[in-house]
């Protein structure tokens, strides 16, 4: 994936730090591990990261705010190890979303190496159009 240089922006562009700031920041992880969203239904959402060779216990999911952190950590010691050729990346990892309002997390769970992280779109009875009956 090309790296694009966002300093021209800041630049001519007023207000747009943080849209700048966002982009930037997809950017920053190198696209590791790599990840799907998918539209399971209207207001019902998944996220699908590959962990492979992560235990549940070494995976850490945290929401602050409309921010989503997926973390990895292997807890064993990979330099016990001798390979003659290593081909599976088993790195830490650290993945961030930025969640749209309302977005809540339903639950999450591992199945054969792939994290799947449920979300669900829940609008306030307030917010929702309303219908008003002509007297």
């Amino acid at each position: 994936m090309r790296n694009f240089d966002f300093s021209s922006l800041y630049r001519s562009a007023i207000g747009f730090d943080r849209l700048v700031n966002l982009l930037e920041a997809s950017q920053s992880n190198g696209g590791y591990p790599p990840y799907n969203v998918e539209l399971v239904s209207e207001n019902k959402y998944r996220i699908s990261i590959s962990a492979p060779g992560f235990a549940e216990n070494e995976l850490e999911i945290t929401a602050h705010d409309n921010l989503l952190i997926v973390k990895g950590a292997h807890t064993s010691n990979q330099s016990e190890r001798n390979y003659l050729y290593q081909g599976i990346a088993e790195r830490n990892f650290e993945r961030k979303f930025q969640l749209a309002e309302y977005i809540k997390i339903k639950g999450a769970h591992l199945t054969n190496g792939l994290l799947f992280i449920d979300l669900e779109r829940v609008v306030p009875e307030t917010l929702k159009p309303c219908r008003i009956e002509i007297k």
